[in-house]
């Protein structure tokens, strides 16, 4: 089993529901990620997804691109988040880390990394540093059959998306392939839009689970306590991402860490309750 599905069994066995934090790695500071991981961590993040900047994010919404925007101008690329990873894991082994991006940087790693045809120095690379899944936004299930294969060889995940627009032929396409978690986007648009309906995402759950048979964490519109207590009666996890960004952007850098946990606590309670 994996780190995420150790994590993820151990949850469901305790009756309780995965929080999954996201932030932008190397923001609001270039410096800050590892501390702000293990301060979620403390706060009651059972998995942390870690945003991998890229100029282009055709998912994200204003929000997680002007994180971006900003981790890039600090210098942070994927050697650098997987630094991160190696540096949370000198005092956590346990906690699940999730990238969360796009091809054009893993391409481009293998691209400057690589030492032969074949090898893949990202997934190489990741395994190293304790990266234990990955959701590449614009990498189709039908295109990553090997690619999920040579993961899962290294102890990792391969979690994809679904929308309120999937198909049921889709969601049969991404049960063959993924492991770990699915991210099921409950808006139809970007991160950090519009307003979250719990009753289309308990409609549609059952609809994904009558395909998909690992567990399904809901993201997209979860904002605060209330929002995240009625999608955890629903979902399996809860992952929120923008609002938090919101939270942290303009605080100082000894601030960052305590905002974070103190946006976190209450979430977490209201799942527990």
């Amino acid at each position: 089993m994996s780190r995420i599905d150790t994590t993820l069994a151990g949850l469901k066995a305790s009756g309780r529901k995965a929080l999954i934090p996201y932030v932008t790695a190397g923001f609001p500071y270039a410096d800050i990620t590892p501390a702000l991981m293990h301060g979620m961590v403390a706060a009651g993040a059972d998995i942390i997804e870690l945003g991998v900047p890229f100029s282009d994010p055709s998912a994200d919404g204003a929000v997680i691109q002007k994180a971006g925007d900003r981790a890039l101008s600090l210098g942070i690329g994927l050697a650098q988040v997987l630094a991160m990873v190696k540096t949370f894991r000198e005092k956590d082994q346990n906690t699940p880390v999730v990238l969360m991006g796009y091809a054009n940087p893993v391409e481009r790693y293998d691209q400057k990394h690589g030492q032969a045809e074949g090898d893949n120095a990202f997934i190489r690379d990741a395994a190293a540093a304790g990266v234990d899944g990955l959701l590449i936004v614009d990498y189709p299930p039908e295109e990553c059959v090997d690619f999920a294969t040579q993961l899962r060889a290294h102890g990792m995940d391969l979690i994809f998306l679904l929308a309120p627009t999937s198909t049921e032929q889709r969601m049969r396409q991404v049960a063959q392939v993924a492991s770990g978690y699915i991210y099921y986007v409950s808006l139809k648009g970007v991160t950090g839009s519009g307003a979250l309906n719990t009753a289309e995402v308990e409609a549609m759950l059952p609809r994904i689970r009558q395909h998909v048979h690992i567990p399904v964490g809901v993201g997209f519109g979860i904002r605060d306590a209330e929002t995240a207590k009625a999608i955890g009666k629903v979902a399996d996890a809860v992952v929120i991402g923008s609002r938090l960004i919101q939270v942290i952007e303009a605080q100082p850098h000894e601030r960052v860490v305590a905002a974070a946990m103190d946006f976190l606590r209450p979430i977490r309670a209201a799942l527990d309750a």
